[in-house]
């Protein structure tokens, strides 16, 4: 039901956009490049002595980018639901996954190739199949646990980001999406394992049911770009500062 009190979905993607970069800004700046964490990085050693320092700021980053994963779930959900095109929604998710995978294992692996950790696109594409199925076998339940269970499997196999909690989650919030407190509290108890995360169902129990208003192609094209973006700071900027 749409009101005009709450959160559209447009402010609900500008927010866990937002909550994303700073996320981002812990896992690839701090951990891949500053801390050095899979090696590679120009900076080596450079921040040994400050290391606990930086770790700690980093898990306050990281913290609240718990948030974010959820609120996407939530708006692939609503996606999926209101779309009049299903098959033009996984395509354009499919080729921004495909777009954003070597940004994505440079930012965070430091390497174009990495095939233990796909980004998160593949794990929303992944979870809109699921979905896909589990409405279409709408009369059969027992169909639509075992379209969940391999939408699950396939998730790990394929190694994308959240793995198969990811399609769970998403599933999750697509069978409670008619009762929005039950959908929010369920959510939470998935999430509950990453602390933070609950919180981001106090921003989505608001959720007013309007799209609100959307550049067209910018919520696509962040994730990639801001991942280059990052790339080009810790690979350029900040040696060029601090060696």
């Amino acid at each position: 039901m749409k009101t005009k009190i709450g959160l559209s979905g447009a402010v609900l993607k500008w927010v866990a956009i937002g909550i994303m970069a700073i996320d981002h800004l812990g896992a690839v700046i701090l951990e891949a490049y500053v801390l050095n964490a899979w090696g590679g990085s120009p900076l080596g050693s450079r921040f040994a002595a400050n290391w606990n320092e930086i770790y700690q700021f980093d898990k306050i980053l990281r913290g609240i980018g718990r948030l974010a994963f959820p609120m996407f779930c939530f708006l692939l959900v609503e996606g999926f639901v209101h779309t009049k095109n299903i098959a033009k929604y996984a395509i354009w998710l499919g080729i921004f996954a495909l777009l954003s995978e070597i940004p994505f294992d440079f930012a965070l692996h430091i390497t174009p190739w990495y095939w233990e950790h796909q980004n998160v696109y593949f794990t929303l594409l992944l979870g809109l199949f699921t979905l896909y199925a589990i409405q279409y076998f709408q009369k059969t339940p027992l169909m639509q646990i075992a379209a969940a269970l391999v939408g699950m499997c396939l998730a790990e196999v394929l190694h994308v980001d959240y793995g198969d909690f990811g399609v769970l989650l998403m599933v999750t919030l697509y069978v409670f999406r008619p009762w929005r407190l039950l959908q929010c509290i369920a959510g939470a108890a998935l999430c509950a394992w990453e602390h933070t995360a609950v919180l981001a169902y106090l921003l989505l129990f608001f959720y007013n049911g309007a799209r609100g208003r959307q550049p067209k192609w910018f919520f696509y094209w962040f994730y990639p770009v801001h991942l280059i973006v990052y790339i080009l700071i810790g690979m350029y900027v900040l040696p060029a500062i601090f060696l």
